[in-house]
């Protein structure tokens, strides 16, 4: 796998890019989890967990064009990174061939968390979500699609994230636009079988903005 290096504002960023296709690739933003901020190595932090790890689906770097920012500083803290994410994005629309309506936004723990903030801070940028074990609750409702990839963590507000976002099992719900799967892993493990399941990029890939 080849990584392209990027800086978007206080952000530096690793980028996957598929091999060309006919029009517009999807974009899927990486969210790493509190113990894979600077200073470690960049290469090292964002290819441990999610979709650029070795256990990831081939569908992800197959399919989507997926960029990785590292945080500067470790803490439940994307927020204050919600301008320079919204840069690197942009980056992929206008210069990597990215699609503005099929882009989609994923985190690990604390990067959970920065999922459903970063979509309450910017509805018009995602087409949906894909928090795996994050840390807590979200203050509302971020009305997207929304997978939740359940972990130890999350397990203890299931239905507090439940009710949050009227979320249902798939074998009660198929696969709607509100799921939660929650496979009894801990929270590593949570991570390591959501971002291998070749059913939630697929989920992703049936919802588009407009």
């Amino acid at each position: 796998m080849k990584l392209q290096p990027v800086a978007s504002g206080s952000l530096n960023a690793l980028l996957s890019l598929p091999e060309p296709g006919d029009g517009p690739r999807p974009v899927l933003c990486f969210l790493h989890g509190y113990g894979e901020a600077a200073p470690l190595d960049i290469h090292a932090a964002v290819t441990k967990i999610g979709p650029l790890s070795a256990g990831a689906s081939p569908a992800a770097v197959r399919e989507f064009i997926i960029a990785a920012p590292q945080l500067p500083l470790a803490g439940d803290n994307w927020r204050l990174e919600a301008d320079s994410v919204r840069s690197l994005v942009h980056t992929l629309h206008t210069e990597h061939g990215g699609d503005p309506a099929r882009t989609y936004l994923t985190g690990f723990s604390f990067g959970g968390n920065g999922v459903m903030d970063l979509a309450l801070a910017q509805p018009e940028l995602w087409a949906a979500l894909w928090p795996v074990d994050p840390t807590r609750v979200p203050r509302r409702d971020p009305g997207k699609p929304v997978w939740l990839s359940v972990g130890h963590v999350a397990r203890h507000a299931t239905d507090a994230f439940a009710a949050s976002m009227q979320l249902r099992p798939p074998a009660e719900h198929g696969t709607g636009d509100r799921v939660y799967l929650d496979e009894g892993e801990d929270h590593v493990g949570s991570a390591r079988l959501a971002y291998a399941d070749d059913r939630i990029y697929a989920w992703l890939l049936r919802h588009r903005l407009g």
